[in-house]
């Protein structure tokens, strides 16, 4: 339909259904494109794409899972089926044993000096090394070198090391400093913070590389527009880097919470099972090995990875609900939160 305006210029207007409304045309805005329906193509194409990481799952994380709660109801030797059934007692043994609650308050002293002493420490490395500088590439690999290393390397270089007549008291005495030698492993005031510097020194790698991958994604232009408004350097890490590097502080944090509770292989190596306990660097990871496989009780070393699971679990969950999800509603759309896919 073509409505002419004067003789030298036309104006075409769509020639779908109209309605009048006092004079002006107006076109009927076009029917919604129809859903296209989940049909059993979608639904093998996406059976194809997470069978095998579902069956992987189900076979390694939740299947022993489920069996190391069946057999924490049995008082179990590890040998043929499990008989012996004994019901709740082996985790109100757990709950109750004091060496077991002195592991989870050795874990969680874990997680807070990780967080209080790893996140700074990394964080000032990593802006450090986001400048220009000489032997930039160098300086990062070398402060990575540690992550990457096998930790009975670790454990077993540490060990020899901070030994009463190990390397680390022998260049303390030879530079005039002999007062400052310790037995760092075995006195319990000094082995936490010894566990401590060994995790930091280990782990602090990771966390600035991790760091530094968030603030390359920091658009320079905010930092100079900051600069030019008189900001100080501390004032635009604080008002800027920090918010920014919010996503990635959060996730690095849950990361480290979670190792921490589930730390086990560098306590076992430089303190044995048995020292652990006594230098008070015990875990509840080396407490499950000591009272469950080298004890021959099986069926309470199951009960006690059931309880490290749960705990692990729940610390994730309430996590991810109060802490994680800002990031995870930033980035659902509001047609998605209400359950409405746009295609």
């Amino acid at each position: 339909m073509t409505a002419r305006v004067d003789s030298a210029t036309e104006i075409d207007v769509p020639t779908g259904p109209a309605h009048r409304d006092g004079g002006v045309a107006q076109a009927t805005p076009p029917s919604p494109r129809r859903r296209r329906g989940n049909g059993w193509g979608a639904r093998l194409e996406i059976a194809l794409l997470v069978g095998p990481a579902l069956i992987v799952f189900l076979g390694l994380v939740i299947f022993p899972v489920v069996m190391a709660a069946y057999y924490g109801f049995f008082s179990w030797k590890g040998f043929g089926p499990p008989t012996d059934f004994i019901g709740f007692r082996n985790y109100l043994t757990i709950v109750q044993d004091p060496a077991f609650q002195e592991a989870v308050l050795h874990n969680g002293t874990i997680v807070v000096l990780s967080l209080l002493l790893q996140g700074p420490a990394a964080f000032l490395l990593a802006l450090l090394l986001n400048r220009r500088m000489r032997g930039q590439s160098i300086i990062r690999v070398l402060i990575f070198v540690p992550y990457v290393i096998a930790e009975v390397v670790v454990g077993t270089g540490w060990s020899l090391m901070l030994q009463t007549n190990g390397a680390v008291n022998d260049q303390l005495e030879k530079m005039g400093l002999g007062f400052l030698a310790q037995d760092w492993l075995s006195n319990p005031d000094l082995a936490i913070w010894t566990l401590m510097g060994i995790i930091t020194w280990k782990y602090i790698g990771f966390a600035v590389i991790l760091f530094l991958a968030g603030l390359q994604g920091i658009p320079d232009e905010l930092n100079e527009a900051a600069a030019i408004d008189g900001a100080t350097f501390w004032q635009i890490q604080r008002h800027i880097t920090l918010p920014l590097m919010g996503p990635t502080l959060r996730i690095w944090a849950f990361l480290s919470i979670i190792g921490s509770l589930q730390l086990f292989d560098l306590v076992y190596i430089i303190w044995g099972q048995y020292v652990a306990s006594t230098a008070g660097t015990s875990t509840m990871a080396t407490y499950m090995v000591a009272e469950g496989r080298n004890a021959g009780n099986f069926g309470y070393g199951n009960a006690v990875a059931v309880v490290l699971f749960v705990i692990s679990l729940v610390v994730a969950l309430v996590y991810q609900r109060f802490v994680l999800r800002r990031d995870t509603e930033g980035a659902i759309t509001g047609d998605q939160k209400k359950g409405r896919f746009q295609r």
